[in-house]
Parts: structure tokens; sequence; C-alpha cells
């Protein structure tokens, strides 16, 4: 019996010897690697302290630079190597021998050439983010075979020919292609499942499917040949049965005015038996003339007493040749809207569904269309010039995440904007909803952070020289779109009290999205500018309370105390009390797409 143990214990001496515990990925695998690292050509990255990606070394026990492994250290599950300035080619086949890969992050270096068939060797790929390079040529068709793929992002290349059919992919999430050279007809997507889609910028052409769910043109803008119901211009199919359904009409209305006048003349035959014909013409003009004064009279009254009772922001002096002139309808992805009167909206039903210091705001259904958001503004001493100069400026400058402006009129006693409503409220009226219970997870939380950080950035960014920021950010300025996506809204309505020629406009726009931040992360809302719960925020966090400020809902849920902390300090960033100690909102979105790919990463990592 001892003569067996001991030969057991000798047999796994010899295999410990044989086969070492501390390197855990396989050699062909490491090799690959380095191999995918030399086509890179990262120059003197090699020679930088802890870089690694060597042949005598180990990924998960030596720590590579950007390279993430699973809990146990045995298999690479990330790959993050972000803004180095690689300039060489991307080697599916050697990077996909890791069949373990869960994300690759190549973005913003200077990588070119093409992106091989072999990806789709990356069987448990998830996230793929190549944005920022120089890659051309074809997307790989086999992206498609990954069924595993949550986020694609390949935007701002120089990719060429047809994009992919990925609606077989039922758990894609992000589809990210704008600002490419992509050509051809646009496949098919799964968009009611998508939260992120973009193909704008791009040459494709064709006809855009009917069923595109929450993203409206912004996310197909800038394709001259592509048509359909989300952009202005329709299909050709679809103006052909325009021009058929008007050609009917027309011989169908002739038809109707051809048998009105075959029943005039019988009647006047009729009656020409029984009167002189002379006297006939004379009681029949006269009847005529009474009858038309008669239903002006009608109509007038039906406007004064119908229209201006039920629109609560009637104006009772046109300017400029008649209201209806006054109406300035912009270039709007509500297409129905085209060809909206300032007595259309005088007409429809107002229901008021807010008030404000500042205006009111109505919702409007002129002739039974879309639903309209009227905002009445009060009190704001601004000339029509400029007035009006503001508006287009503000028209010119687009994002998909900031609702745009439909229309406005301006007269001496009114100052109105048209925007299209939004069916699911506020996100204050969905952090008030959590204090009953309702479940607001942490990942949509922090979306919604992140969608208006980079709203604010680009408008400051494109606004900045005409001193047009928000002026007036609170949560309940951030409303919910049919998909639950947000967009913020009503943009550039600042007041004279909030410093709208002042150069501190735009730290304004950073102290408010901070307690946007803390309204998040807290569960609790504010009704005014935020002051108070940035005073208890503080007072807790200076009181080295930090895990009391967040909502009992996050930590209930699981969420990373870790990523809560980080989105508290840009939180406090935000508002500090000294303006000019306030990053600006492009360091803000730096900070938020950090945090949201670490978020995306701890997905990825603990997937099974």
């Amino acid at each position: 019996m001892m003569g067996w143990v001991r030969s057991l214990i000798v047999v796994c001496f010899v295999f410990v010897l044989l086969f070492p515990v501390g390197k855990m990925e396989s050699e062909d695998v490491i090799e690959a690697l380095v191999h995918f690292m030399e086509k890179l050509e990262p120059g003197s990255m090699q020679n930088t302290s802890n870089w690694g990606w060597n042949i005598s070394s180990d990924p998960c026990t030596d720590h590579w630079h950007g390279v993430t492994c699973d809990k146990s250290n045995q298999t690479v599950k990330n790959i993050v190597l972000e803004q180095l300035n690689f300039s060489g080619t991307v080697d599916f086949e050697s990077v996909c021998k890791e069949t373990s890969l869960l994300l690759l992050s190549l973005k913003y270096n200077n990588l070119t050439g093409s992106l091989s068939q072999e990806i789709s060797s990356c069987k448990r790929l998830k996230l793929l983010y190549l944005n920022g390079n120089q890659f051309s040529g074809n997307f790989p068709d086999s992206i498609k075979d990954l069924s595993e793929l949550v986020r694609i992002d390949i935007s701002n290349n120089e990719l060429s020919g047809k994009l992919p059919d990925m609606s077989k992919d039922t758990g894609l999430l992000s589809f990210l292609a704008q600002n490419n050279r992509f050509t051809g007809q646009l496949p098919n997507f799964n968009y009611q499942l998508l939260e992120h889609f973009d193909v704008s910028n791009n040459d494709l052409t064709g006809q855009i499917p009917d069923d595109t769910g929450r993203f409206g043109a912004q996310s197909f803008m800038g394709n001259p040949q592509l048509c359909g119901k989300v952009l202005q211009n329709a299909c050709p199919l679809e103006e052909k049965k325009k021009k058929k359904d008007s050609h009917d009409f027309l011989i169908y209305s002739g038809y109707v005015v051809l048998s009105l006048i075959v029943l005039v003349l019988i009647g006047l035959l009729f009656l020409k038996k029984k009167e002189n014909v002379e006297d006939y013409e004379i009681s029949s003009n006269t009847s005529m003339k009474k009858g038309v004064n008669n239903t002006k009279d009608s109509l007038a009254s039906s406007y004064t007493k119908s229209s201006q009772p039920r629109s609560e922001f009637s104006i009772t002096s046109a300017e400029n040749g008649g209201v209806s002139a006054s109406l300035v309808v912009l270039s709007s992805p509500v297409e129905a809207v085209n060809g909206l009167r300032f007595e259309d909206l005088l007409r429809a039903p107002a229901e008021l569904i807010g008030r404000g210091k500042h205006g009111s705001l109505y919702k409007v259904i002129p002739n039974g269309g879309v639903a309209l958001v009227v905002k009445r503004i009060k009190d704001w001493e601004i000339s029509r010039a400029e007035f009006k100069k503001r508006m287009q400026r503000i028209d010119e400058v687009k994002h998909p995440k900031v609702l745009p402006l439909v229309a406005y009129y301006c007269s001496k006693q009114e100052k109105l904007l048209v925007y299209e409503f939004q069916p699911n409220g506020s996100l204050f009226k969905l952090l008030q909803g959590t204090q009953n219970g309702q479940i607001f997870e942490w990942g949509s939380r922090l979306n919604i952070a992140c969608n208006t950080a980079e709203a604010l950035a680009f408008m400051h960014k494109e606004l900045k020289d005409d001193g047009i920021a928000h002026g007036n950010l609170k949560s309940s300025n951030i409303l919910l779109t049919k998909d639950m996506g947000s967009c913020v809204s009503e943009y550039g309505l600042m007041v004279a009290d909030n410093g709208s020629q002042s150069s501190n406009a735009f730290k304004v726009d950073v102290y408010a999205f901070g307690v946007v931040l803390l309204e998040l992360l807290t569960g609790k809302v504010v009704q005014s500018n935020g002051i108070d719960l940035a005073k208890w925020v503080n007072s807790v966090v200076k009181e080295e309370w930090t895990g009391e400020v967040f909502d009992k809902a996050l930590v209930v849920e699981g969420a990373s105390e870790e990523r809560m902390v980080s989105l508290l300090q840009i939180a406090l960033k935000c508002i500090n009390g000294s303006p000019d100690l306030r990053p600006g909102m492009d360091q803000v979105v730096t900070m938020m797409v950090s945090l949201r790919e670490e978020e995306d990463r701890s997905v990825a990592s603990s997937d099974p």
C-alpha cells in the first residue's frame, strides 16, 4: 500500500515538472498575440516599461499592457489598445487565436488596411470598437456569424462597399457606422432591439424600412440617395403613388363637378317653365350674394368662438401682413408639420402640461395630426431679429440626442417654439417614479448621463462662438422618447437672468449637468436649481459617508460601487463653486465615455 502511495506522489511530481502552473495561456496563443501586436506597429512601445507582449511572458500572469484576463488569470478576455498612435494593420487571424476574447478595442489610432473575414474566428466576441482609424475596403460579411456581438463601432473610417446583413443577430444593441463610404442599399437590422444606430454620412441608396423604431432622420442623414418616411425625401414609388392618387382625385372631382353642372342645368330648365328668365337671374344673383356673406360671418364667428378660448396662447394682433406668414417652419424630421400655419395652432385644442418661471408648455394636435408641444415664453427681453437669428442658428446644429425645433413664432406679444411631443415624459418624472418602486436600473441611468453629456458637449463646441449655451438644463428638460431613449430639450432658451450673454454661460450648463448626475445617483429630484441637493451631497461626502449618497435601489440591484463613486466624483467636479475650476463638457464626455466602457468591460468579463 505504501509503495503505491509513493508511486503516485512521484507521478504527480513529474507531472508538475512537465506542466508548470505559471504558464496559463498556450504557447501558440501567446505567439499569435505577439504576432498581432507586431502587425500593429507599436514602434517604441515595445521598450516601454511593463509593456509585455513578448513570447517569453504570459499575458495574464505578467500583465501585458491593455490586456485583461478572467478572474482565474487563465485566458485573455479583453484587449484595449486605444489612442496609442498605432499605424499598422489588424491581423484578426492571429488575435482570434484567443477564442475566449470578449472585447477588442483599437479605437482612435491610425490603423490602415482592410478588415479580413477571419474576424469570424473570434466566436465569443461581444464588443468591437474600431472607430476613429483609417480602415478602408469592405466590412467583412463574416461579422454576421458572430452571434454574441452586442456592440459594433466602425464609425469615422474610410470603409466602403455594402453593409452586412445583421438581422440574424438578435443580441446586437449598438451598430455605429457613420462617416464612412458605404454604398448599396441599407440591409436588414432588428431596429426594435437596437439601442444605438447610425449610418449617417455615407453613400447608401434606396428605401429606409418603415420599421426603424426609435431611430429618426439623424441616424440616416447625409445619404443623398436614401429615401423613406423618416426623411423628407419620399421614395420614387411613393411619389408615383402620390401622383397617381392626385390624378385619380382630379378625375373623380371632374365627374362630380360635371354631375353638379348637369343637375344645375336641369334645375334651370325646370325654373324657366315657371318664371321669366330675367326675373330668375335677378333673384338668383341676390340670393347668392346673401349666401356668401352669411358664410363669411359664420366662419369668422366660429374662429372667434372656438379657436381663441381653446388655445391659451392666442394672438390678437397680426404683424407683417397676417399671422400665417409669421410662423417659421424649420427643416424638421417631423414630416407632418410641413405646411403648418399659425392658425392651425390657434384652432387646435391646447392642453396645459407644464408651467414654469419663464413660460408655459402646451400639448397641441393640429388637424388631428402629429402631437406637438408649444413652449410659450414670457419676459424674454430679446429683439425679434436676434430671436430669429438665434433660432435659425440652433436649427443649423443637429445632434441625435437634442430635440430639434420644429417651428417658431415671434411677435411683440408672443414668442412660441414648437417641438414634437415625446410620449414617455421626462427624466424628472422617471426619477419620481422610482420613489414609488418603479425600476430604473444603473445601466440605463449611466446611458442617459452619457447621452446628455455628449449632446451638451457637441452643442457647446458648435455654438461656442455664438455664445449659445442651454441655459436651463434640468431633469425635466431631459425627455424620454418613444423607445425610452433620452434627448435634451429646449436648448438655447435662456433668459437674461441666467446670464445668456455671460462668458460663464457654458459653465452654468456644466453645473446643471452635475446636478442631474446627482439626481441619477441619489434618486432624489430637485424643483429649482439644485443648490440644496448639491449642498447635501457635499456635506455627506465631507463627512466620509459617501455610501449614504447612493439611491438604495442601486445598492439593492448590485450596481458597482466603484463606478458609482467615479460618477459621483465627476458630478462633484461639475458643481464646483468656482466656475473656472469646473471642467468643460468635452472633458466631462471623456470621463463619462471611459466610465461607460468600464461598465461594458465589466459586463463582458462577468459573462460565464
